[in-house]
């Protein structure tokens, strides 16, 4: 995982920007308070630790690529950034009111290690907010209908909402619930499915350098042959039938809400 975001590290911050609509649903579901700490898991260049941060919340932010953290520490020197993954966070017990993580689930290498080590630094009460997708969300996304291998490698590595949840409860965290999030045309960030509703977002290089499937998991020529094929379906009009094909109430992505339980 390391050398795959070191390798997209560079140009992460050109098109991966924290949304200010996805900002406001972390704080809504994580509840922090102004006077807590709080630990951002995966954190990357430290977009949504930084927004967070200057929403009056203090953060420290864990990741394991080097290259991402001394890109988070010229955006914000301020904030505690550590090398760091969920199974080994390297803090203490107890240290922290709350965790997000966003985007990043798919890459522990262990969910129970990972939610058991984030039970561990987390307080009594406070809230783990997951923001991911599962393979059901993605075999809804229409980008299945031209980077089939792509999508196909991209789903088999994320978790579902069930692996998720019974990992959790395994690690002692009580599962509260889940909010779907359905793409909106102004998101800010520019992730996988950010061209739902702007098919053509996807012909920027710069935009596919900054999506892991698409700079790490896709095959040149599938990508030469699936934007060749989207560029002829947009200028024909076919597109608009594609992506009513893939129409569907999964949602896009999915926040996880868990919850450390009170000592007793």
């Amino acid at each position: 995982m390391e050398a795959k975001y070191d390798k997209i590290g560079a140009n992460y911050n050109l098109t991966r920007k924290a949304d200010k609509y996805l900002t406001q649903q972390l704080i809504h579901h994580l509840q922090p308070t102004k006077s807590g700490k709080y630990l951002d898991i995966g954190c990357g260049t430290g977009n949504y630790t930084n927004a967070l941060q200057k929403n009056g919340f203090d953060f420290i932010g864990v990741d394991p690529s080097a290259l991402m953290l001394e890109k988070a520490r010229i955006k914000n020197d301020k904030i505690y950034w550590k090398i760091g993954s969920a199974e080994n966070i390297g803090l203490p017990e107890n240290h922290v009111d709350g965790i997000i993580g966003s985007l990043t689930i798919h890459h522990w290498t262990d969910l129970t290690i990972g939610f058991s080590e984030m039970r561990k630094v987390l307080k009594p009460n406070g809230r783990i907010v997951i923001f991911t997708s599962t393979p059901k969300q993605m075999k809804g996304y229409w980008l299945n209908h031209y980077f089939p291998k792509m999508l196909s490698a991209s789903i088999v590595q994320m978790p579902s909402l069930e692996k998720v949840k019974a990992a959790m409860e395994d690690s002692g965290i009580t599962f509260l619930g889940t909010d779907k999030y359905f793409v909106k045309p102004d998101l800010e960030d520019q992730f996988l499915y950010c061209g739902k509703q702007n098919p053509a977002l996807y012909f920027d290089e710069q935009i596919r350098r900054g999506i892991s499937s698409f700079s790490s998991l896709a095959n040149k020529t599938e990508v030469e042959k699936g934007l060749s094929e989207l560029r002829k379906d947009i200028e024909s009009g076919k597109i608009n039938a594609v992506i009513q094909s893939y129409e569907n109430d999964f949602g896009d992505y999915l926040y996880i809400i868990g919850k450390k339980p009170s000592d007793n």
